[in-house]
């Protein structure tokens, strides 16, 4: 079963990495895209409409809201963490890590810092990519490398921008991915730079494609077979594969970055984030990795730590 999961989770991940030209307004109209990061940088990104669909409870220091907006058309839902007052408050967009599907239930993956942000003044708002609890359905999802989770990221960004929900500022906006979401993350600032003013990653899959591929991907699953037939190998198609790899375009990216992640993570190599923060360097771009000796994927022991870095960063970069 672990096995299967982790093939599974690279798409997002891997796939993520380009997004669609022009996504359709219904998922039954829905076809396979090109996932280069060109493509996807001519793409057209309507996100909007963003609203409270219901209560889910409150405590004392924020209220739990059910969310949804239109990403190009498709319904994403989400969870929505309100801190208590007026505000405007900043929003922390959350781009989650790779959950199946199936079993994915809405606002799940994300639960610690959705509820310390809220605490401390955030806004923080979970997406559930499309497939994903309530959001659209995209029956070629899988063989288009799941591309459109990024799309539904950048939308989220856009439908904070133009939302008219008064206790929100919309003109501070970061974004939180982690894992299978920090290569989302990634995506997102080299094909729609300045959506977000500040990006965080946490235990972050590779920038480079083919790292993920070789890892989860290679394996003999039907996906990773239309995937092949598709765009070939990394070996074959080398040029195809450097279009999907964000790394080659970090020269675009606008927004500074904070990258944590543990020299012990089993999942995400810790070479894979020294590599993407000595890439975004030689970019000339704004990047701090914060490396936590022994710590794993999950981050369990130094994530107070963590997420009180997380805090100043943000405080500094939405000002």
């Amino acid at each position: 079963m672990l096995g299967l999961v982790r093939r599974i989770a690279v798409w997002g991940a891997v796939a993520a990495v380009a997004l669609a030209i022009t996504l359709p307004a219904a998922p039954a109209q829905a076809i396979t895209l090109d996932p280069s990061i060109p493509a996807a940088i001519v793409a057209k990104y309507e996100g909007k409409d963003l609203r409270i669909t219901r209560d889910l409870g409150s405590n004392s220091a924020y209220t739990r809201h059910a969310i949804a907006y239109s990403s190009n058309g498709l319904k994403i839902t989400g969870v929505m963490n309100r801190p208590r007052g007026k505000g405007p408050f900043p929003v922390v967009v959350l781009a989650h890590g790779h959950i199946e599907p199936s079993a994915y239930v809405t606002g799940q993956g994300f639960r610690r810092e959705q509820d310390w942000l809220a605490r401390h003044g955030y806004v923080a708002l979970h997406v559930d990519y499309r497939n994903h609890a309530g959001s659209a359905k995209d029956p070629d999802s899988e063989e288009s490398m799941r591309i459109g989770y990024a799309a539904d990221v950048i939308n989220a960004g856009l439908a904070v921008r133009g939302t008219s929900l008064a206790f929100i500022d919309k003109s501070r906006v970061a974004l939180l991915g982690r894992s299978m979401g920090g290569g989302i993350a990634f995506q997102t600032l080299v094909i729609r730079p300045g959506v977000f003013d500040a990006a965080v990653t946490y235990a972050s899959t590779s920038s480079n494609i083919v790292d993920n591929f070789r890892k989860w991907g290679s394996e003999n699953t039907r996906t990773s077979r239309q995937i092949i037939a598709r765009y070939g190998t990394p070996e074959a198609k080398p040029e195809q594969w450097a279009q999907m790899s964000s790394r080659n375009y970090f020269s675009r990216i606008t927004e500074p970055v904070l990258m944590i992640h543990g020299t012990a993570d089993e999942s995400c190599d810790i070479s894979w984030a020294r590599a993407t923060k000595d890439a975004l360097v030689k970019a000339g771009k704004e990047v701090r990795l914060i490396e936590y000796r022994g710590a794993g994927h999950y981050m369990y022991g130094p994530w107070n730590d963590s997420i009180r870095k997380v805090n100043a960063f943000l405080k500094k970069q939405l000002a």
